[in-house]
């Protein structure tokens, strides 16, 4: 089996695990909770399970134990499921407090307390408000609150609500954190879902790729957006077609009830003693008789507001029948009323005695739905009417708490939705993208040598990115172009090796030419070359001149070293070779092979393109004679101004120059050569490439050894 395959039956397990931590965490809300109920304690404690695992593992997992919980609920307290909000929200803050480590200060603990409290008492208070049947706890302390004029009943009720949830908050933090303390630490990493779809990253890698940097918004924070307003708009449209059903299917069936129950007053009334009922003032025991059957027709129904029976003639309504209610008192048998402006529309066919459909008004008696019967006597006249009104106000308010119960209902499954989206989001889409741009990001910030290029493929194909989708395609063509950019530089590199072979080859024969003619320069160029090495490489570890040592400036002086005599191959053998001491003349014209070395070099640059590697090389022939006090020629350069290849090919050339043996002399010693070399310190030498030679005896004893019989 492949690492990668072992890996994902691990994490098969390691899900199980997390299932079973939050259905601890379920069975713990239920068993405070129950040990609470038992006790009759005036806490809840149902959320603990909820904070513990949302610590341990999480947003996710905390939001499924709180949301599960609430849903359970559900079973022996329906109105459980318009406070899953709550929990999912308890749930976030805490894996919010927890996941940056605020828990570890006191002013953590009781900032949680308070953002619980805010969430169970505050939105806790909210429900029950706008939601109609739903109880309040804490009446009486509200009612203190409410009874001192200063706050009225929604803050009475808000406050009240928040002041009895702390101490249940407070404990559930406290207990909460302890619990934390004593649970092993080993089993924070089972609690949390995973869904890998490449090689899992380190906790490490993980916050270098939430500091990385966006120009915008994160991709992140852009999915939270789609997701969030996708959601909302989804809600908005769906309850805004449930409220137009719920009103439509309210006010329809109030419709019937309103037209049955006007129907049944109807049935009650004899049509032949309307007259009679109004001539005597509702004095006779038939008209007591059926008075009393209507008010206990409308106190039979909880949804009718008002039960009347008005005789419609031109002058108005004129009441027969009209029954007390609480809000407001009976008119008198007789009591004409003047129609109402919305119902002059059907006056005409009221007069006629017809059949109207129900009406809604808003005048001087409320928002009200009327529904209008005709009774008629033995000859099929119509004598009068009965109304009953249903009141509108009441419909509205049970339409707000249909809102509410939708809202509550929505934000729960809103949140738990947001919380495993963005939680898929990121192992199938954020973190793989994290980590291709992270890996490209170390591949373009390296140092172009071959061995990183080659590790940082390696890091990049180690990945192994799983996700199926255009994702895993991008992953497969960016691990493509860098293999091929890899062999594209290893093929470079190795062209360039071969070419700097031919250069080496090319410089190295350049200076034998001239060696050979010059009989007393053994193995002069090798040596001067291993000097130059030791000299700059020595120069760069005492961090002298690092602005201009680079890996590039030691290649080429070293590589260019041996052409720093080439002007030599314009003096003439005589003068070149002579036994003994150059006169003046002579001197003079041995002095011309540095302008005559420059002149080369610099046609030689002019016609080789890239032939930039020859720079050094031109300094070192042209200045290598001239001296730090100024003294040297051909141009009578001073101190930095002498390029700094030629001041340390002037301390090679004199080291080699004295520990040979010449014609016109033997070879020095080692201590004498040094000695001479120290006595032109910061005369004829640059004063820091004489204390590098001096630190580095050994490695100069080592080319003494390697090309002299003897020191």
């Amino acid at each position: 089996m492949k690492v990668s395959e072992r890996f994902f039956v691990l994490l098969k397990k390691r899900n199980l695990m997390a299932a079973l931590i939050c259905l601890a965490g379920v069975g713990t809300n239920f068993l405070l909770s129950f040990i609470v109920s038992l006790f009759d304690l005036p806490l809840y404690l149902d959320t603990m399970g909820t904070i513990i695992v949302s610590a341990m593992g999480g947003p996710l997992p905390g939001v499924l134990v709180g949301f599960v919980t609430n849903i359970i609920k559900i079973i022996y307290s329906p109105t459980s499921v318009y406070y899953g909000v709550i929990n999912v929200l308890i749930a976030v803050a805490a894996a919010f407090f927890y996941k940056r480590g605020l828990m570890k200060k006191v002013m953590g603990v009781v900032g949680l307390v308070f953002v619980l409290t805010f969430i169970g008492g505050g939105v806790g208070c909210l429900i029950p408000w706008f939601i109609e049947g739903i109880p309040f706890d804490g009446e009486s302390l509200s009612g203190i609150f409410f009874s001192t004029g200063i706050f009225n009943e929604f803050f009475s009720h808000f406050l009240s609500s928040l002041i009895l949830d702390l101490p249940d908050k407070a404990i559930t933090v406290v207990l909460s954190y302890f619990l934390l303390r004593i649970i092993p630490k080993k089993l924070n990493k089972y609690a949390g879902f995973e869904m890998w779809m490449q090689a899992p990253v380190s906790e490490e890698e993980k916050k270098i790729q939430r500091k990385s940097h966006v120009r915008v918004m994160s991709l992140k924070a852009k999915l939270l957006i789609v997701v969030g307003v996708s959601l909302v708009l989804v809600a908005v449209v769906a309850t805004t077609i449930s409220i137009i059903v719920y009103r439509k299917t309210i006010i329809r069936e109030h419709t019937r009830i309103a037209e049955g129950t006007a129907e049944i007053a109807a049935s009650v009334i004899d049509g032949d003693l309307v007259s009679e009922f109004l001539e005597t003032k509702g004095t006779t025991t038939e008209y007591k008789e059926t008075n009393l059957i209507l008010s206990r027709i409308l106190s039979g129904s909880t949804d009718i507001e008002y039960l009347y029976v008005y005789q419609i003639l031109e002058d108005g309504c004129h009441v027969v029948f009209d029954i007390d209610t609480e809000s407001l008192e009976a008119e008198d048998i007789g009591e004409v009323i003047e129609f109402d402006e919305g119902f002059m529309d059907v006056v005409p066919d009221l007069l006629k005695g017809k059949e109207i459909d129900p009406i809604i008004t808003d005048d001087q008696f409320g928002y009200l739905l009327t529904a209008y019967k005709p009774v008629f006597d033995s000859n099929g006249r119509c004598v009068c009417y009965v109304g009953a009104d249903v009141d509108m106000g009441q419909l509205k308010g049970m339409e707000k708490s249909f809102l509410m119960e939708m809202i509550s209902v929505f934000m729960g499954f809103f949140i738990v939705l947001c919380v495993f989206i963005m939680w898929l989001s990121e192992y199938t889409l954020i973190m793989p993208i994290k980590t291709i741009t992270r890996l490209l990001d170390v591949f373009s910030d390296s140092e172009p040598t071959q061995d990183n290029l080659d590790g940082d493929v390696r890091k990049f194909r180690a990945a192994d990115i799983r996700t199926g989708d255009e994702v895993e395609k991008l992953y497969g063509s960016v691990e493509r172009m860098l293999l091929n950019q890899t062999e594209q530089f290893r093929s470079i590199r190795r062209l360039s090796e071969s070419t700097a072979q031919m250069q080496d080859g090319l410089i190295i024969t350049m200076a034998d030419m001239v060696e050979n003619r010059d009989s007393d320069t053994g193995a002069h160029i090798q040596k001067t070359a291993a000097y130059v090495k030791i000299l700059v490489e020595g120069l760069k570890d005492k961090g002298y001149y690092a602005e201009k040592i680079t890996p590039k400036f030691i290649s080429d002086i070293v590589r260019s070293a041996p052409l720093h005599d080439v002007g030599k191959i314009n003096i003439p053998d005589e003068v070149l070779n002579k036994p003994g001491k150059l006169t003046d003349e002579e001197y003079a014209i041995m002095k011309t092979h540095t302008t005559a070395g420059k002149i080369l070099l610099e046609k030689a640059m002019n016609t080789v393109k890239g032939g930039n590697y020859l720079k050094e090389a031109r300094n070192m022939a042209a200045y290598h004679h001239e001296r730090w006090d100024g003294k040297g020629y051909p141009e009578g350069l001073h101190g930095e101004i002498i390029p700094l290849s030629a001041r340390i090919m002037a301390v090679a050339d004199v080291l080699d120059a004295l520990t040979s043996p010449r014609v016109y002399k033997p070879a020095f010693t080692l201590e004498k050569a040094l000695s001479i070399i120290e006595e032109g310190r910061g005369t004829q030498f640059d004063p820091k490439v004489v204390e590098v030679l001096m630190d580095s005896l050994p490695e100069v004893q080592v080319i003494l050894r390697k090309y002299s019989r003897e020191i």
